[in-house]
């Protein structure tokens, strides 16, 4: 029978939080996999050492989370002094292969190689059922392209490794191997059913436009001709001024930016995350000219509920009884609910949907997943949620 458990640890002390952890999540099971994610203000060296103290050989592989993570049976944990977090697979069935590597080459040929040493340390030459994937939070689209260069579309979930204040103090782990810049997989070669709910839960607006001009894929320089930031103040009534700079992140949160993919499946979610002087924005994913970009907009109340909404599709989905959860919540869509003093509300509108079942959520900077018939896709400000069944 495939199981999932759940591990967590508000000790201040590194070493400590990681044994506390992994102790939690392998208490009478025999894990195959650890997905662990953690506090980036603490020593992930320490960390790991403690949960690979308690898991052994067991493979451990994730990222820090953003200020938080929320847990199924403690709630929303977000001490400042650190916290960590782990979900542990099981079963008789179940192979796993993981692999990762700091960004030595260019990422496409990264994504490669780590399917490879992937397929390899599983023992099992096919292709994976589903799979994993964390990596900093910047050419994620071209290790995915690397990955499935090598599988095919397989199913994938995911997101970036992300940090309390976007100053690039992320980390991404994999046993022994701790760095701020690269990628790490998991495969998972299994019988029973995973499916992920990829979503921004946005509602779109009337107002869309026609992306004219991209600058390194990730600038965008004009929506229909005319400066982005100036079409953007036009769309939502903000002042320019007040959009330059850092305050384009948290001024757009609650207003973000969507692209359909060709079969209209999916609306992925574009975060502007800087304003430039020549009033251009820099943005958290991939964009590409002559595309259709929409100003999508969302309440405070719409972020908390979207999360039962989410779980609650997800499991009209599954065919099979629901071992476990991973949720994986973009981190600035947290701090849009925590500017409102509203963040410990997410356990409690998630716990709605997921019953008495195990999860585990973390907050990212990128999230990765698909819905119906999608590509796999890297957006931001979404929700990529992941159920594992029995």
């Amino acid at each position: 029978m495939f199981e999932t458990k759940v591990g967590y640890s508000v000790e201040k002390d590194s070493l400590k939080s990681g044994v506390e952890t992994a102790t939690k999540a392998s208490e009478g099971v025999k894990p195959k996999l650890g997905l662990m994610f953690t506090s980036c203000v603490q020593d992930q060296q320490k960390i790991m050492e403690g949960a690979k103290s308690v898991l052994k050989d067991v493979p451990i592989l994730g990222c820090t989370s953003s200020a938080a993570i929320v847990v199924s049976d403690a709630g929303y944990l977000g001490p400042e002094t650190g916290y960590s977090g782990m979900m542990t697979f099981s079963g008789d069935d179940l192979l796993v292969g993981v692999a990762a590597s700091e960004r030595n080459e260019e990422p496409r040929e990264i994504g490669k190689r780590l399917a490879r040493e992937a397929i390899k340390n599983a023992g099992i030459n096919r292709v994976p059922s589903y799979f994993f994937m964390t990596a900093s939070p910047k050419e994620e689209e071209e290790y995915l392209k690397g990955i499935q260069d090598v599988i095919g579309r397989v199913p994938m979930f995911g997101g970036s490794a992300a940090d309390n204040t976007v100053e690039g103090k992320w980390s991404i782990f994999c046993n022994d191997k701790i760095f701020n810049d690269g990628c790490a997989v998991a495969f998972f070669f299994a019988k029973n059913e995973c499916k992920t709910e990829y979503t921004g839960a946005y509602q779109e607006t009337n107002h869309v436009g026609i992306i004219t001009k991209v600058r390194d894929k990730r600038t965008l320089e004009e929506i229909d001709n005319v400066r982005a930031l100036e079409k953007y103040a036009e769309w939502t009534g903000k002042p320019i001024d007040k959009l330059k700079g850092n305050n384009l992140l948290t001024e757009t949160i609650h207003n973000p930016l969507g692209v359909k993919d060709v079969l209209g499946d999916v609306t992925a979610i574009r975060h502007p995350m800087f304003g430039n002087d020549d009033l251009s924005m820099n943005i958290g994913a991939n964009l590409e000219e002559k595309t259709a970009i929409i100003h999508m907009t969302a309440t405070t109340d719409d972020l908390i509920h979207s999360n039962s909404q989410t779980v609650k599709a997800l499991n009209k989905r599954m065919k099979r009884e629901v071992a476990g959860y991973l949720l994986v919540h973009c981190g600035g869509r947290r701090l849009g609910i925590a500017l409102d003093g509203r963040e410990r509300e997410i356990y409690d509108d998630v716990r709605l949907a997921t019953g008495d079942k195990p999860f585990l959520m973390v907050f990212t900077f990128g999230e990765y997943g698909y819905r119906n018939h999608s590509a796999n896709t890297v957006g931001g400000l979404s929700l990529s949620f992941t159920a594992f069944s029995k």
